[in-house]
């Protein structure tokens, strides 16, 4: 996984996000022995959720620790988690909050974060039992932008797929690091943690042991899928509906446009309106929303228009329009009135 480099900087500064489990200082470690060949430095950033008694003395070892491997700088920083969609999202985005702070500070082109094989396992039984599409089967990307001029890189998510939790715990060990046992991760209060402790034991107790290495497997051929279909939807909507931005104004789908649609697979179909809805007029649609609209195309015997939060999708004359739309009584069913 290629690091970005700047003009401005021969050698780069990257920053591990070190929690103080035997994952983040497995990867601290190895970021410290190969930064040099790799043409980079290494420093990193310690969060403080501060949702535990003692957080702030976990935060400062592990700080400890990144110094004695000879990572610099080293940033230790204290969030607030507000609550919102739930505790495990809620303090993803106060954390990533702060590696974003800390890299443009320090000026990092990189956060490298130590997900493992395990943890893409876990990922991707969640999005199976939630009944989720290929993009969220497709886990945990290796690398993303996480703000303009900084990448969020998940190196132990490449092309080894024995990196796993167990050899990041062997690491540890092997080099004498004691590593934080964070208490939430064993607090089954957490579908993750019954996932972690439970569900795939079982799975891999029937199964064999290959099968986390397998769910990893199945998620980097998900992803090679939800990348190719979601290029073929983003052409579609360009085709359609060229200059996506978010607009108070409605758009219309010729009946050219139309047949156009009602000829892609069901798959790009689907996704095409779900971004017309996003990048048009900023409205996420469920699958049943999408669906819904999808339906006029396919499925037209003179339906009234459907509703979804947002939004007013209407087919008139061989046209599908998109309208802005606040307060429909029927918007949040998702389905088409009647007329």
């Amino acid at each position: 996984m290629g690091l970005p480099r700047t003009a401005r900087d021969a050698e780069p500064l990257v920053l591990v996000g070190l929690s103080g489990g035997a994952d983040s200082l497995a990867l601290a470690a190895a970021v410290a022995a190969e930064a040099h060949r790799a043409g980079v430095s290494a420093g990193a950033v310690v969060v403080d959720h501060a949702l535990q008694s003692g957080s702030h003395d976990v935060a400062e070892a592990a700080a400890t620790q990144a110094g004695e491997l000879g990572l610099a700088p080293v940033a230790v920083r204290r969030v607030a988690v507000v609550a919102g969609s739930g505790p495990e999202a809620a303090a993803r985005e106060a954390r990533y909050g702060a590696f974003i702070d800390v890299a443009a500070e320090l000026g990092a082109v990189a956060v490298l974060t130590a997900h493992t094989r395990d943890d893409q396992a876990e990922q991707v039984l969640l999005a199976l039992a939630r009944g989720s599409g290929t993009r969220s089967i497709a886990g945990i990307p290796g690398r993303r932008a996480l703000a303009a001029g900084i990448e969020l890189l998940r190196p132990l998510l490449g092309e080894d797929p024995e990196i796993s939790r167990a050899t990041t715990e062997a690491a540890c060990a092997e080099l004498g690091l004691a590593p934080w046992h964070d208490p939430h991760n064993r607090d089954t209060s957490y579908a993750r943690v019954r996932v972690r402790e439970t569900v795939l034991p079982v799975l891999t107790r029937e199964l064999g042991p290959g099968v986390a290495a397998g769910l990893a497997r199945s998620a980097d051929l998900a992803r090679e899928d939800a990348d190719a279909l979601d290029e073929w939807a983003g052409r579609a909507v360009e085709a359609l509906l060229p200059a996506a931005q978010p607009t108070a104004e409605g758009r219309v789908i010729d009946a050219g446009g139309v047949s156009v649609l009602q000829g892609l697979p069901a798959a790009v179909r689907q996704r095409t309106i779900h971004r017309i809805a996003r990048e048009h007029f900023g409205v996420a649609l469920s699958r049943e929303h999408t669906l819904s609209i999808a339906a006029l195309v396919t499925h037209w015997k003179g339906q009234g228009p459907v509703f979804v939060p947002g939004l007013r999708v209407t087919r008139l004359a061989g046209e599908l329009a998109f309208d802005p739309q606040r307060g429909s009584p029927r918007e949040d069913r998702g389905g088409a009135s009647k007329s």
